[in-house]
């Protein structure tokens, strides 16, 4: 194309915008003007046709911001371990935080839909609820109502996030706007679809709410639900786990956010991701049987397993998630049984092993085994509340270069060429 014909000049936009030609744009990017028809073609960036002249203008912040990505990702050292940019959670040595602000302290002020959408848009609306719509709930029960009776938790939420994502015709549509109004829609549909466990069903209410009855036959007493939307607000996010990698590495290919959480849940039912508060629920079951922490640690090490709900590479001491439940469920009166096994555990393996702290996964199995809810309710709580976090990466990494996540394999296999076999 002919740079010289294109309308723009650096001018504003018609909505005040500085709008700049594509001869402009390529010497920003340090690139051919072919180059920058490629990053349009790619989705990198934006254009519009100028009405009068014969070529494009874009966005001259939008072309800066590409401009510096390309030229932080240039200057990543070759063969580097993958590092992805976001401004979701940092992670110190004692705490974490979301958005730079404590998430503990938030967590402990605000329920799961504030923290939600602090993360999302790093704004914090009160009272906010999130709702599931009718056709998107109705397919949801439908498909989970198929499954075989022994389907696990995941297996549920899996298929409900496939029956959801069809009822939805925008789930094509990346912007951001679009997004979230799914993820506002897909959150309590995944809770809503659940079976229920016992007790009456809430017609509304919070996630917490929604949860409680699909978790537990028990009815839910004010300080044990309060402890439910305190853990669901304090996983909403973690960094990269195996899981958000994958969410992030889906979003990349520009997979919309019903399968980047798909995604999400795949790595989730690793052994190695999302079983943890399982078996810790059944340590802490087994210790209550047995009258005392000590002979199931024992076992534990005998057989040379880890200890479930100890440990985390992240933290120097103990988790700070598990701190905050901790302090909860000291207010949870039928708490009390549970939590002393699972401070006798850290305080049994650490008597073995200096420097073993009780991780959340520990902490969510007190307050699973204390109200009554099955083995795998803290693997239900988790994903649940994950999704929010699923959500917020996805929306990052649409706003990144598509299929950025694509590593270079080192082939170790025989040298070609071979005969055919």
């Amino acid at each position: 194309m002919n740079d010289q014909a294109d309308g723009a000049d650096g001018t504003g936009g018609a909505d005040g915008e500085r709008r700049i030609n594509t001869r402009q744009a390529a010497e920003l990017l340090g690139v051919k003007p072919a180059t920058v028809y490629a990053y349009v073609s790619r989705g990198q960036l934006g254009s519009r046709r100028d009405p009068v002249g014969r070529g494009s203008s874009f966005d001259a912040r939008e072309v800066e911001e590409l401009a510096r990505r390309n030229r932080r990702e240039a200057a990543a050292p070759p063969g580097a371990e993958l590092a992805v940019r976001t401004s979701l959670t940092l992670i110190e040595p004692d705490r974490y935080y979301f958005r730079g602000v404590d998430a503990v302290a938030l967590a402990s002020r605000h329920p799961y839909e504030e923290v939600a959408e602090w993360l999302w848009t790093g704004t914090l609306p009160r009272g906010v609820r999130f709702t599931a719509p009718p056709q998107a709930l109705a397919a949801a029960r439908h498909a989970v109502t198929a499954l075989p009776e022994h389907s696990g938790p995941i297996d549920r939420l899996r298929v409900a996030t496939a029956a959801a994502a069809v009822t939805d015709p925008l789930r094509f549509d990346l912007s951001a706007e679009s997004v979230l109004g799914s993820a506002r829609c897909l959150i309590p549909t995944l809770a809503a679809a659940l079976p229920v466990a016992g007790g009456a069903e809430p017609g509304t209410g919070t996630l917490a709410e929604q949860l409680w009855c699909r978790l537990t036959e028990r009815p839910a007493d004010p300080a044990a639900l309060g402890t439910l939307d305190l853990a669901l607000a304090l996983l909403i996010d973690h960094d990269l786990a195996a899981s958000t990698l994958a969410v992030r590495v889906a979003a990349s290919a520009r997979a919309h956010p019903y399968a980047a959480v798909s995604a999400g849940l795949g790595a989730l039912e690793g052994p190695l991701h999302g079983a943890a508060g399982r078996l810790a629920h059944r340590m802490l079951e087994e210790a209550l049987e047995r009258g005392g922490a000590a002979p199931v640690v024992a076992d534990h090490l005998r057989a040379g397993r880890r200890v479930p709900g100890l440990g985390h590479r992240l933290y120097a001491g103990e988790d700070p998630r598990a701190t905050a439940l901790f302090a909860r469920l000291e207010g949870v009166p039928q708490a009390g049984p549970a939590l002393a096994a699972a401070r006798e555990v850290v305080a049994t393996a650490a008597a073995r092993r200096e420097g073993l702290h009780a991780n959340v996964d520990l902490a969510l199995a007190v307050l699973t085994v204390s109200c009554g809810m099955p083995a795998e309710a803290g693997e239900t709580v988790f994903a649940v509340s994950r999704t929010a976090g699923w959500i917020a990466h996805a929306l990052e990494e649409y706003r990144e270069r598509p299929l950025r996540m694509r590593p270079s394999g080192q082939y170790q296999g025989p040298r070609p060429p071979q005969p055919l076999p």
